[in-house]
């Protein structure tokens, strides 16, 4: 016979699980618990590591009485066992990032660096060709300063700045203007071009080369994690019933009597 489960006045077939977990939009969480409880297996630490883990999650939640960890404990429906295995969970997890991805973050970054250096550039476009060598000159003889020719003259949103931008990664801005601002040096003013329907005149004022520091090692291994989560979850399919051959599983099945009137829910198969 199936086993119950009693959730307040509710009786619940483990059955009725999978489609709990979609109806409750948690069903991508599970299958992320569940890949992540086979790749960190092998990295939950030493006996030492996990008293420590356990240890900090305790000071963390404040569970540093008998009484308050026991509160706790009943509050989240866990067993002092299952506590320990969600202390040691982080910590397990980070090991892994750490082994599988630290080694392939060098070459990720160079991969990335377009999209992580920053950049600071001023913008005039306007529709009038003309106009825009005007302003050009102007600029560059001294006549009137950037700020001041975009504030009076640029058609897009960039007027009210001035015409500054940014910081902005390297490669938000159109590719056309990306490119110059790639090969620019600060303060560098290149003459009007044409995009689109618009004349631009374009001006690096800071460029913020990313650099592989340890607050960005951090970020590109966690990139990298996230990466091979979504493509591990992707590959995993739906989550699916599989009958035990001791007790197949039937489309309908009987609950017995003595139980409370369980609300009945599609069943999986």
């Amino acid at each position: 016979m199936t086993d119950l489960f009693q959730a307040g006045n509710r009786t619940i077939d483990p059955r009725e699980f999978p489609a709990l977990l979609r109806r409750y939009q948690i069903m991508p969480q599970f299958l992320r618990g569940i890949i992540l409880d086979e790749a960190i297996a092998d990295y939950e630490g030493t006996a030492e590591e996990r008293a420590a883990a356990v240890e900090q999650f305790c000071q963390q939640n404040q569970l540093t009485s008998p009484e308050a960890k026991a509160a706790w404990l009943k509050s989240q429906h866990m067993s002092e066992a299952e506590m320990e295995d969600l202390a040691v969970r982080p910590a397990a997890i980070a090991r892994f990032k750490a082994a599988k991805f630290g080694p392939r973050v060098q070459s990720h970054f160079m991969a990335r660096k377009s999209s992580l250096d920053r950049v600071v550039y001023s913008l005039i476009r306007t529709r009038d060709e003309g106009l825009a060598h005007e302003l050009y000159y102007r600029i560059l003889e001294g006549e009137q300063s950037f700020a001041e020719c975009a504030a009076q003259f640029s058609e897009g949103p960039e007027a009210r700045t001035g015409g500054k931008l940014g910081p902005a990664p390297l490669n938000q801005p159109h590719p056309a203007i990306s490119q110059l601002l790639s090969v620019s040096q600060p303060g560098q003013l290149w003459s009007p071009r044409r995009l689109a329907e618009w004349s631009i005149l374009i001006r690096l004022e800071q460029f913020f080369p990313a650099q592989l520091d340890d607050a960005m090692r951090s970020h590109l291994t966690d990139e990298l994690f996230e990466n091979w989560l979504n493509q591990q979850l992707q590959q995993m399919g739906p989550l699916v019933l599989k009958s035990d051959a001791s007790e197949p599983l039937d489309e309908t099945p009987e609950l017995p009597s003595e139980t409370p009137d369980p609300v009945e829910l599609p069943v999986e198969n």
